[in-house]
């Protein structure tokens, strides 16, 4: 992909107004969310009719499905361009752990006939956003979701979980730091076994203490803003590179 594109760091007045914005969205989600409804759990609906808008329109071999929570979602509304120019396609629903990503897989990712899907999952599952966090099933998702995607044929990047030290919505999760350090640690350790999945470590460089995100990269200490998405797009670009020149 010889055109992959760079977000510009100029902090325009439409940029402003953009992370004034996105930091309204925020809040309202984090408060109100995408409400699961009890027929459509996993939210299959809400991209129904994008995915068929999409296949009907092009089937680009070169697409890329962004799998995740409001951090992707958040992050597409955000640097639209950056989506198109690299042919990303966003299907982050906010508030949504990995079980809900793991039902909606088939329609979200599978069907939209990609090249490469990038999974971002767990803030949420450590948030207990759908009840008791438990790691093993946490994992138990990422694993089927990258099986199903090898099965057919789409390569899996799997990210690492961005750094958190407490959740606004949820102050009763005082461990956050120490759940994610090992979340991270048993999926590079997944990768590691599995020399056919790739791992992509936002963590690293969204921190300087190890624990919480750079507060120039957040505006809530949990969802990146503008800043916190160019730090992630350098990375994204690096492996999305390595990937192009071992297909050709």
């Amino acid at each position: 992909m010889d055109n992959l594109y760079l977000w510009p760091l100029k902090p325009t007045f439409d940029v402003v107004m953009k992370r004034l914005l996105l930091l309204g969205m925020m809040i309202w989600n984090m408060i109100f969310g995408h409400a699961a409804d009890p027929v459509d759990w996993a939210n299959k609906a809400y991209y129904s009719q994008a995915n068929r808008e999409l296949m009907t329109r092009d089937n680009d071999p070169l697409r890329i499905v962004m799998m995740g929570n409001s951090i992707t979602e958040f992050w597409a509304d955000t640097h639209p361009q950056f989506f198109t120019v690299n042919h990303l396609v966003g299907r982050g629903i906010s508030g949504q752990v990995s079980s809900q990503m793991l039902a909606r897989f088939r329609q979200d990712v599978l069907n939209l006939n990609p090249r490469i899907v990038v999974i971002n999952c767990g803030t949420n599952d450590i948030a207990e956003n759908n009840g008791h966090y438990d790691e093993d099933i946490t994992m138990d998702n990422i694993i089927s979701m990258t099986e199903l995607a090898l099965a057919h044929n789409i390569e899996v990047v799997l990210s690492s979980v961005l750094p958190c030290d407490k959740f606004c919505w949820n102050a009763a999760i005082t461990d956050a730091p120490e759940k994610i350090e090992h979340l991270n640690k048993c999926i590079m350790g997944y990768v590691s076994l599995n020399p056919q999945v790739h791992y992509l470590d936002y963590f690293s460089s969204m921190t300087n203490d190890g624990y919480s995100m750079i507060p120039s990269f957040t505006d809530d200490g949990v969802h990146p803003n503008a800043r916190g998405y160019d730090m992630m797009e350098v990375k994204l670009l690096e492996i999305l590179k390595i990937l192009n020149q071992s297909n050709y």
